[in-house]
C-alpha cells in the first residue's frame, strides 16, 4: 500500500455514563468510532469527550442522514464542506464544540482533511485548527465499503440490562439511575418463562449479592439456551453509582488496543492504572462504614501518559469494605481494595 493512503473502518464505542459524586448523571452512549490506521481516530484528539455521529439512540432517518453524508452522497452540513465528525455527547449543539473536517472525493478516492474545532457556523483553521492531524487519504472502495452496510441495518439498539437480587428497593434506584443515564433496565427474580427474542436484546444481567449460584447458573442456561451473549455483572455492593459503574464497564466490548483504560487493580491503599493514550483519569473511592452507610470521595483526577501508573490512595478513603472506581472519558473499570 502508498504511504500515503491510510486505512479505514468503524469499530463499536461507548462513553460511559455514570452517577458523579457530586450528584450529576452522564449519559451513557454507544456509538461507531472511525478507525484510522488501525486505531479509533477520537485517541489522536487528547482527551476529548465526544461521540461521533453513528450513534446507536439516533433515530434511524437521522442516522441514515449522517451515512449518506459520509459517503458524499449528500451536500455538506456546514459551509466550506464541512462535516461533523464528533459532537457533544450530551446534545447536537454546535455550539457545544464540535470536530469538523472537510470530506471530499479525490477521483474514486476519499480524503478527511483540515481537521478544527467549530462551535460557530464557520471553523477558523488557524485558531482552532488540529495541526498535523491528517490528510486521511483513503481508497474509496475500502472506505464505502465500511459505511454502506450502515444503510442496510443502521445502528444496533442500545441494549438492556436485567437486574436479579432480593434487595428490591436497591434494584428500584439502580434501575432508576441506570434510566437516567440511557441504559433501559429491567428487575426480576429469574428470567424464568422470558422469550429468547426479549432475552437477546440484554447486553448485561447484574446479581445482587444475595442471588445463590445455583440461582445464578439457571439464569446463565437461560441466557445460553436462548442464543443471547451477555455479560454478567456480580454486585460488588449495594452502592448505587459502584454498581452503575461494574455495569458500564461489562457494557464495553471492545477490543482492548481500541480502549484508553485497560487496566485497574487495588490492593493495599495503592490503585495501578493503565492507559493507552494520553487522557484524563478520575478516581473515586466509595466504602460501607460498620453502619453499612455509603462514603464516597474522588481520590485522584490528572491527565496521565499512555503507560502503567501506580496511583497512592488516602488512607481513610480506602479503609474497610471499599471500593476504586476508574473513569476516562470513554472507558471504566471497578476494582475491590485488597489488602
Amino acid at each position: 500500500m502508498s504511504a500515503e493512503y491510510a486505512t479505514f473502518g468503524l469499530a463499536p464505542a461507548m462513553r460511559a455514563g455514570g452517577v458523579l459524586t457530586n450528584g450529576d448523571y452522564q449519559v451513557h452512549r454507544e456509538f461507531l468510532d472511525f478507525i484510522v490506521n488501525g486505531s479509533p481516530l477520537l485517541f489522536q484528539l487528547s482527551d476529548l469527550d465526544a461521540v461521533s455521529p453513528l450513534a446507536s439512540d439516533v433515530p434511524p432517518a437521522i442516522f441514515t442522514a449522517h451515512v449518506r453524508s459520509l459517503l458524499l452522497e449528500a451536500d455538506a452540513p456546514l459551509p466550506g464542506g464541512r462535516y461533523v465528525i464528533y459532537g457533544c455527547p450530551e446534545c447536537e449543539g454546535l455550539e457545544c464544540g464540535a470536530v469538523t473536517a472537510v470530506i471530499e472525493a479525490d477521483g474514486p478516492d476519499v480524503i478527511w482533511r483540515d481537521f478544527a474545532w467549530q462551535t460557530e457556523e464557520r471553523a477558523d483553521l488557524e485558531l482552532n485548527g488540529y495541526h498535523g492531524l491528517g490528510p486521511f487519504h483513503f481508497y474509496g472502495a475500502a472506505y464505502r465499503e465500511a459505511l454502506r452496510p450502515l444503510l442496510d441495518g443502521a445502528a444496533e439498539p442500545a441494549r438492556r440490562v436485567l437486574l436479579i437480587g432480593a434487595r428490591v428497593a436497591v434494584l428500584a434506584k439502580l434501575a432508576a439511575a441506570l434510566r437516567t443515564i440511557g441504559i433501559g433496565a429491567e428487575i426480576t427474580q429469574d428470567a424464568a418463562g422470558v422469550p429468547p427474542e426479549e432475552l437477546r436484546t440484554y447486553g448485561a444481567v447484574a446479581f445482587g449479592r444475595a442471588v445463590s449460584e445455583s440461582d445464578r447458573a439457571a439464569v446463565r442456561q437461560q441466557f445460553e439456551r436462548a442464543g443471547a451473549e451477555v455479560a454478567y455483572v456480580d454486585g460488588l455492593a449495594p452502592i448505587i453509582p459502584l454498581l452503575v459503574a461494574q455495569i458500564e464497564s461489562a457494557l464495553d466490548r471492545r477490543a482492548v488496543p481500541q480502549r484508553r483504560l485497560t487496566r485497574l487493580v487495588a490492593a493495599d491503599g495503592e490503585a495501578g492504572v493503565e492507559v493507552t493514550s494520553a487522557c484524563r483519569v478520575r478516581l473515586t473511592a466509595y466504602r460501607l462504614d460498620r453502619l453499612y452507610r455509603t462514603h464516597a470521595e474522588d481520590v485522584f483526577d490528572a491527565v496521565l501518559e499512555p503507560g502503567r501508573h501506580r496511583i497512592a490512595l488516602d488512607p481513610k478513603a480506602t479503609r474497610g469494605e471499599s471500593f476504586v472506581v476508574a473513569r476516562t472519558t470513554g472507558s471504566v473499570l471497578v476494582a475491590a481494595m485488597t489488602r
